[in-house]
């Protein structure tokens, strides 16, 4: 009888009852769909955050040095930007932490041990002393010291995996610390422009009472003269009052921007020294393309798309911890029960184990795991998706407004040059004789009082605009 059959099958027998009876992997959940803008994502995200966020420095478009150095304060001293930088360099530590699990390890170690052997143990023949035999007890002085390493050969990537899903946790901290760096800046700039509309609008008013002073100072003339009743000066000493009060309101306004530009920029609101400059000028038209190539610039989206890519490789990585794990093991040691024989080449001792390990039995707990990791990336497909979906809705939102401010400003303009010529038409009938100095001033006062209007609107026009900007992930205008 053939006895090489028989002795093969009990070779492969005890392999196949182990390959029978690993944790059988259940049906995987499907992957949601991704909406359109991640094919446009750029993939290499840490090149781009090194050479620049496309159109990162927008608020220097502007060329305002006042604001230059809000900015440039604000995001070296927010505490939001120094907590960003803090979860960037915690999960490249956790990266590097994972990573290092990989690969060759090698350690050495020493250790020197006292100790009494026991007549009754295992050992019991070396607590007497007899010199014939070798023993010399019952106290020993027992030294090792050596090398040891040991390899995951990682056959199935799951260590790899794991790197590649740390390694998409860094990238998306890093577009999380741009998206702070923008809303920080985009926060700034809405605000010194705030605070420069309403200083125009003080100068505005200051004009205005200047004007309805005049008016008054004519009237009080006038009827100490008894040329006109006392009651012809009241309209205008109650407008005078409103304005005044509008003033007040402009410096309570401006005080509390100071003060809130203050703790963005980490700084005493004393020392903001903000003086007045023109606003920019509202421009005639959008870019012909607010699309999907230019949001997918923004910051939250690319941070959303890193964590679909870290949580795929955790899937990865779940999925291979149902197959065999294959370690390496050597040692080469110095053994010995005494000191004395510890360097002694025949107290040398050297090792290879090579190590399987095979999940069988595990309560369910590698699919659970799977489970979870397969949950947590479509929950974020399902996050990046409502992002993609409010990106949109912002931008579209936002385009709109400004789009209709641009309009409103168009028109405003024109009102305020018809109203500009009613002024030239009453100084011109003043200069002729004609009429008196304060009908000149009543014809002001329109005019200013647009003037104001359209300030308003410009400074929205601004405000909208910057809004924009954020929306499209860090500015529209094209050099």
């Amino acid at each position: 009888m053939n006895r090489y059959p028989f002795n093969a099958l009990n070779a492969f027998l005890p392999l196949a009852l182990l390959l029978s009876g690993c944790a059988f992997m259940h049906d995987t959940q499907p992957t949601l769909d991704q909406q359109l803008p991640v094919s446009h994502v750029d993939s290499a995200l840490p090149s781009a955050l090194k050479n620049g966020w496309p159109d990162s420095q927008w608020w220097q478009d502007y060329h305002d040095a006042q604001l230059n150095e809000l900015v440039k304060n604000a995001l070296a001293n927010a505490p939001d930007m120094q907590m960003a930088e803090q979860r960037i360099r915690l999960a490249e530590a956790q990266a590097k932490a994972v990573e290092a699990q990989d690969g060759l390890q090698m350690d050495f170690s020493a250790d020197i041990e006292r100790q009494k052997m026991s007549a009754e143990g295992v050992m019991g023949p070396f607590a007497i002393t007899d010199p014939a035999m070798g023993s010399t007890g019952p106290w020993y002085t027992n030294g090792t010291f050596g090398l040891s390493a040991g390899w995951d050969l990682d056959l199935w990537g799951k260590n790899r995996a794991e790197v590649t899903a740390r390694i998409g946790i860094v990238k998306a901290q890093e577009a999380e610390r741009e998206q702070t760096r923008q809303l920080l800046a985009s926060s700034v700039a809405r605000l010194y422009w705030e605070w420069q509309t309403q200083s125009a609008l003080s100068t505005l008013l200051n004009q205005i009472e200047q004007e309805q002073q005049a008016i008054i100072n004519t009237n009080r003339q006038l009827y100490q003269n008894g040329i006109i009743d006392s009651v012809n000066g009241v309209e205008t000493d109650i407008d005078d009052s409103k304005t005044r009060q509008q003033l007040n309101d402009v410096a309570g306004n401006m005080k509390v921007i100071e003060a809130r530009l203050s703790a963005l920029t980490n700084t005493q609101s004393t020392s903001l020294k903000l003086h007045e400059v023109s606003l920019p000028k509202v421009e005639s038209q959008l870019p012909a393309q607010l699309g999907y190539s230019l949001l997918a610039r923004r910051a939250d989206l690319q941070a959303a798309h890193w964590m679909i890519e870290s949580s795929m490789s955790s899937v990865d990585a779940a999925k291979a911890a149902f197959y065999p794990d294959i370690n390496l093991m050597a040692f080469l040691q110095q053994d010995a029960l005494h000191l004395s024989d510890l360097f002694r080449n025949s107290a040398q001792q050297m090792g290879v184990t090579a190590g399987l390990t095979l999940p069988i039995f595990d309560s369910g707990r590698l699919n659970a795991n799977l489970e979870l990791t397969q949950a947590q990336t479509n929950l974020s497909i399902a996050t990046y998706n409502k992002a993609v979906v409010d990106a949109v809705n912002d931008v579209a939102r936002t385009a709109s407004q400004v789009e209709t401010l641009m309009q409103k400003n168009q028109h405003q303009q024109q009102i305020e040059h018809d109203a500009e010529r009613v002024v030239e038409l009453a100084q011109a009938r003043f200069n002729a004789g004609i009429i008196a100095g304060s009908r000149v001033s009543q014809a002001k006062i329109p005019a200013l009082r647009e003037q104001v209007i359209g300030l308003i609107l410009q400074g929205q026009w601004l405000d909208a605009s910057i809004q924009l900007t954020g929306a499209l992930g860090g500015g529209y205008h094209h050099s």
